[in-house]
């Protein structure tokens, strides 16, 4: 790994701004709801004091391979989502990377999904295991939106490398793209009105129904995470690649923290779908936005855009 890569991986946006910023995320998150509700909501360091809390408790006792399983899925969501956040091209004068890390962010994205579903049918608890089959049903309908979306940016850019995706373009594909990934952020964050793998009153915390602990922080941790990977990876796709790095970094939070505002917003004032509804949702828009990639890309071929 170059340096610029390294700088990613433990500086910008790496550990020493992701989990900050995560957690400030979070903060955001839970103070505009309850703005929107006319509450007060918590301080703004309370997603950190409470991180802490649950590392300091004692989790129930459990043994057995089930119960190392149980501590390892938050570990291995953590570690996925610092790699994919080290993948993403805030550099693009010099990101290094590879023609295919498109592809392997992808995948990396996926992992604490998957470790949320497995979470649930390893717990043992029949709340977990709806709150795992909600969540694999959810998953397989955003990620068709999510795969086309970054389909059709690749296609307009033409190249999966990250540092070519990177930037605002003129092709309207692009900004389809953008659009759908928009769509997949509340369900992959499970926030209304697709929160319903984690639906506390009818599934208490679906597949963390089991956890406490420290477990359970790490798992707040990772979703603080996922909240600055998800809409830090639309930052890099809308902000210039010219702009200077003392520029880009404060750019790539501003607009990272104005889309966790609309989502926030959104989350308040919509209610939460059935899961029906939800996966009917995500085909349709699978749909649409299959149909305008096509186009996009046909119009860019017969062109040469």
């Amino acid at each position: 790994m170059n340096f610029a890569g390294l700088i990613r991986l433990f500086l910008f946006p790496g550990l020493l701004f992701a989990i900050p910023a995560g957690w400030f995320f979070v903060w955001a998150e839970h103070k505009v709801v309850a703005r929107i509700q006319r509450r007060i909501g918590p301080p703004l360091l309370q997603p950190f004091w409470d991180f802490v809390k649950l590392l300091g408790k004692r989790t129930p006792a459990r043994r057995g391979i089930d119960a190392n399983l149980l501590r390892l899925y938050p570990v291995l969501s953590i570690g996925s989502l610092i790699a994919a956040l080290a993948l993403l091209p805030v550099f693009p004068a010099n990101a290094g990377g590879f023609s295919g890390d498109c592809i392997l962010l992808v995948g990396l994205m996926e992992v604490p999904s998957v470790c949320y579903i497995l979470a649930g049918f390893t717990s043992g608890s029949i709340y977990g295991e709806i709150g795992a089959i909600r969540e694999a049903l959810l998953s397989v309908a955003s990620n068709v939106v999510m795969l086309i979306s970054l389909v059709t940016i690749a296609v307009t850019a033409k190249s999966f490398h990250l540092t070519d995706l990177a930037g605002p373009s003129l092709n309207p594909g692009h900004w389809v793209g953008v659009l759908g990934l928009l769509l997949c952020i509340p369900a992959k964050l499970r926030l209304n009105p697709f929160s319903t793998a984690g639906a506390e009153q009818e599934i208490y915390a679906g597949s963390l129904t089991e956890y406490a602990g420290a477990a359970l922080g790490l798992w707040e941790l990772a979703h603080a995470l996922e909240w600055l990977l998800l809409t830090g990876l639309v930052a890099t796709l809308v902000l210039p690649t010219t702009l200077a790095w003392w520029i880009y970094a404060p750019a790539f939070f501003v607009i990272s923290f104005v889309e966790v505002l609309l989502l926030s917003a959104v989350a308040a004032g919509t209610a939460r779908l059935t899961l029906e509804r939800s996966i009917n949702f995500y085909w349709r828009w699978a749909a649409v936005l299959a149909c305008m990639a096509i186009i996009s890309s046909a119009v860019m071929m017969r062109f040469h855009l």
